[in-house]
Formats: structure tokens, C-alpha cells, sequence
């Protein structure tokens, strides 16, 4: 049974993963409406991991017995300056959730809920692949900052991102 604290902070970040998903696909709409369909191709799979990250914390509150409660989504940013303003915030967001998924973690391991605490390592590997993914392609994306071409290039790329669920446990 999970402690009105931690199950708390399970909530917060279920709601904090919708609206990941969320601030995601409005990253999606400000590159489709750029002519940037591959960038948008990526950040719409990416709104639908964000998603399944929902849902994974969903079922496993459930699972220990707790209640989920659905907050209020914030309405997520809608305008960029440009793709390199867009990949730095979504570095930042990713940096955030991370840190997030660490406070959990501490809370977890403060009250020797070994279940929890290896439940949350799942994330914890995943926020090491999307903080290095983030910053990687930032990297890319501003060597393309003045080269249309290489930056279409690069859109080509991200249009072949597929989304693929996470394996269940």
C-alpha cells in the first residue's frame, strides 16, 4: 500500500505526464505549421511515449492500491522562435521530469517501498535515453541553425521515427 505521499506524488506525475504529452504535440503543431513534417513526426511519437508514461504510473497506483486522481492539465507553450528554441525547451522539459522522477524515487526509498523504487527505475532509465536524445539532436539542430538544406535534411530523418510501446511487466 502505497503512503498518502508517495501515492500523491504518483498523481502529480501522472498529470505531469499527460501534460508532457501535451506540451509534445504542441511542439508537434509549431513544426508541422513550419513545413518541418519530420520534426512534427517526432515530437507527435514523442507525445505518444509520454502518453504510455502516463498510463504505466496509471496502472501501477492502481496495482498498490491507490486511487489516481486527474488534475488539471496547464495549456503548454504554442509559439517557438525557431527549432532551436524548441529542442532547448524540450531538453528542459526533459531535465525537469527527470528531476521529478528523482524526487518520487526519494520519497520511495525514504519509506523503504522496495516495490515503488523498482517500479521507478523503469523511468529512470528512460529519462537517461530522452535527456540524451534531446540533447543530441539540439546538437544537430543548431549546426543546421543557418543551413536550410541540412535542416531539411535532418527532417527527413525524424520523419522516419516510429512510435513503438513499451514493453508491459
Amino acid at each position: 500500500m502505497l503512503s498518502e505521499k508517495l501515492e500523491k506524488s504518483l498523481n502529480d506525475q501522472i498529470t505531469f505526464e499527460f501534460y508532457s504529452s501535451y506540451s509534445y504535440l504542441a511542439m508537434s503543431a509549431f513544426c508541422e505549421s513550419s513545413d518541418l513534417s519530420g520534426f512534427a513526426n517526432f515530437f507527435r511519437v514523442q507525445a505518444k511515449e509520454e502518453l504510455d508514461h502516463a498510463m504505466k504510473l496509471y496502472d501501477y497506483v492502481f496495482q498498490k492500491g491507490g486511487k489516481v486522481v486527474l488534475e488539471e492539465i496547464e495549456q503548454p507553450k504554442k509559439e517557438y522562435d525557431n527549432m532551436v528554441d524548441v529542442f532547448e525547451i524540450g531538453l528542459a522539459h526533459e531535465r525537469m521530469v527527470t528531476s521529478r522522477i528523482y524526487a518520487i524515487t526519494d520519497i520511495a526509498t525514504e519509506e523503504r517501498e522496495h516495490a515503488t523504487m523498482s517500479f521507478l527505475k523503469w523511468f529512470i532509465d528512460e529519462q537517461v535515453e530522452e535527456e540524451n536524445n534531446f540533447n543530441s539532436l539540439l546538437k544537430k539542430v543548431k549546426r543546421c541553425e543557418n543551413n536550410p538544406a541540412a535542416l531539411y535534411m535532418l527532417d527527413d530523418e525524424l520523419a522516419n521515427r516510429t512510435y513503438v510501446a513499451p514493453a508491459t511487466n
